[in-house]
């Protein structure tokens, strides 16, 4: 897949959103996880309802860039809050990686709907 910095800053989205939202929707939504927003340098993910869709959301000096990504089965293990009211959540890129390759972060094992080829 993509290969991320280890000192990158993410932070996932706890909530569902629209995922018909595009770059006005998304970077709305990151000023409430985060003091600066978009300039802070910070990617963010978000997810659908169904966990079946991700969208990460990065400004890269130049402009807003969008990833999204769709499975065709299955769904994707996303983080739980740890306590309540909490919108959003810090992930290292190595759990973001393992996130976007299928591995359950909870037990650290491959999603059923996951293979290798």
């Amino acid at each position: 897949m993509i290969g991320f910095p280890s000192n990158l800053k993410i932070l996932v989205a706890l909530e569902p959103c629209d995922m018909r939202k595009s770059f006005k929707g998304l970077v709305i939504i990151a000023d409430t996880l985060k003091d600066q927003g978009l300039q802070s340098g910070t990617l963010f993910i978000f997810t659908n309802k169904r966990r079946n869709r991700l969208k990460v959301l990065y400004y890269d000096r130049t402009g807003i860039c969008i990833l999204a990504k769709r499975l065709e089965i299955g769904t994707f293990s996303w983080p739980r809050p740890s306590a309540s009211k909490q919108s959003s959540l810090s992930l290292s890129p190595e759990a973001l990686q393992l996130l976007l390759d299928g591995i359950d972060l909870h037990s650290a094992t491959m999603r059923p709907w996951y293979e290798r080829s």
